[in-house]
């Protein structure tokens, strides 16, 4: 077996330029990074940020969690009544310079790549054994999606607000994307996490994806309550990994789930060369 199928996914979602960007600070703290016409729309708030050839700082004097939230809410306003920003999404994202418990403000989810935000969410691998015989529950996008519509998707995904618990998030998700009971829930095995930064037309997403598995009765069939997934299919290990590695089926982030799943499972065998890259890349540095 040769992983260049799989690595592929893993240097694309690690691409990005750093002479494209300039560093947000906030109390010399570094939050993010601002792409043109970002940092541009900051430059004309003079009042609270103060911009330079490789820097964007917000003032000092707006110091707390709650002034920050505010300011934020403000610029973000006025990006999506500019067309810098395209829409709002609704959910509160973390701005933080380390985790999602050392939050310094939080601002719309859909703001989060402009500023090139440390991001957070949750991908459950759904999986049933039937002999000797490993399968895989993989969800199809629904077609109105704003991201990625029509391509494959891990059984449960989904973005990680400020607010809530990892485990009552878990629940949440597990529910409205596949009608998981809460005592099946209560199963999954969280597993790790994977990161990665990749750039975007938009900015820049140094994302965390905490992962579980879920070990599913042969049974349980998921159903999605949120509209947000067309179908849900149970396919064998060996036909996941073929689509990973010879396609673009999947949404790009959770190809990574799915090669880490192939790796634990010993699918992926660790004798193959560029094995240790592999892994490595899973869990780039942010």
């Amino acid at each position: 077996m040769k992983l260049q199928g799989y690595q592929r996914h893993i240097d694309r979602l690690n691409e990005w330029n750093r002479d494209n960007f300039k560093a947000l600070y906030f109390d010399s703290h570094l939050v993010g990074y601002l792409k043109e016409p970002v940092w541009s729309f900051l430059s004309s708030r003079s009042d609270l940020f103060t911009v330079n050839e490789r820097e964007v700082s917000l003032n000092p004097q707006i110091n707390s969690f709650e002034q920050r939230t505010e300011v934020l809410d403000e610029v973000v306003n006025g990006m999506v009544e500019s067309s810098v920003m395209t829409h709002r999404h609704g959910e509160r994202y973390p701005v933080t310079h380390a985790d999602r418990d050392s939050a310094l403000a939080t601002i719309d989810r859909a703001a989060a790549a402009y500023f090139g935000l440390r991001a957070y969410g949750q991908h459950l691998n759904g999986y049933v054994r039937n002999g000797s015989e490993l399968l895989l529950w993989i969800a199809r996008r629904s077609a109105d999606r704003r991201v990625f519509p029509d391509h494959l998707d891990n059984m449960v995904a989904g973005g990680l607000p400020h607010d809530i618990s990892l485990a009552d998030n878990l629940h949440k998700e597990c529910q409205e994307e596949a009608s998981v009971p809460s005592h099946i829930v209560a199963q999954a095995v969280p597993i790790g996490a994977i990161t990665y930064c990749t750039e975007t037309p938009v900015g820049l997403k140094p994302d965390t994806l905490y992962c579980y598995d879920l070990e599913l009765p042969s049974d349980f069939v998921p159903y999605n309550s949120d509209g947000e997934v067309a179908e849900f299919m149970l396919l064998p290990i060996e036909e996941v990994a073929e689509r990973v590695a010879n396609s673009d089926d999947f949404k790009p982030n959770c190809n990574l789930v799915v090669i880490d799943f192939l790796v634990r499972h010993g699918i992926i065998n660790p004798e193959t060369q560029g094995y240790l890259k592999l892994i490595n890349g899973l869990h780039e540095k942010l």
